[in-house]
């Protein structure tokens, strides 16, 4: 029997970490990480800001093989998930992100503004995705046929066919 890939997953809202919101994103990415054969813990809830880089990087000391994010990734003066996200890849993922927003577009035009980032950190898949149900769903869908293609190549396997 093969163990589980592992998987974490941050929230970045500062009126769910501070109890004024109920979020809906995490329970949505963990049910999706799951129904793919995941194992991830409760998703970490932190304000907008130093606390999502703070949190990313404590995630990261576990060496997931993935980590999403949801939320901040908008133009609020408080949205800096891209930029707590950034120092810590390695390589970046344009395509994917860019799939993701390609996707949104097709029933919310203001898909195209999310700055979310897609990329690796070692040996973990990181991505952001929007702070709106439907933005983490658009963004699930096009994950779906690509993330265990993405965790296999850093797992080092080449599943091509």
């Amino acid at each position: 029997m093969t163990s589980l890939r592992t998987a974490a997953v941050v929230i970045a809202s500062t009126r769910a970490a501070a109890g004024r919101y109920e979020d809906e994103c995490g329970p949505a990415i963990a049910d999706w990480l799951y129904r793919h054969d995941f194992a991830v813990a409760d998703a970490v809830v932190v304000p907008d800001g130093d606390a999502v880089g703070a949190a990313i990087g404590a995630a990261l000391e576990a060496r997931p093989a993935v980590l999403i994010t949801s939320g901040g990734t908008g133009l609020s003066p408080d949205d800096a998930t891209p930029e707590q996200t950034a120092p810590y890849l390695t390589r970046a993922l344009p395509g994917v992100m860019e799939a993701i927003r390609a996707a949104g577009a097709g029933t919310v035009p203001t898909a195209v503004l999310s700055r979310g980032l897609a990329g690796t950190a070692g040996p973990t898949f990181i991505i952001n995705l929007p702070g709106s149900p439907g933005g983490v769903r658009d963004g699930l869908a096009v994950l779906s046929p690509l993330i265990h293609h993405i965790c296999s190549q850093l797992e080092g396997r080449n599943d091509h066919r």
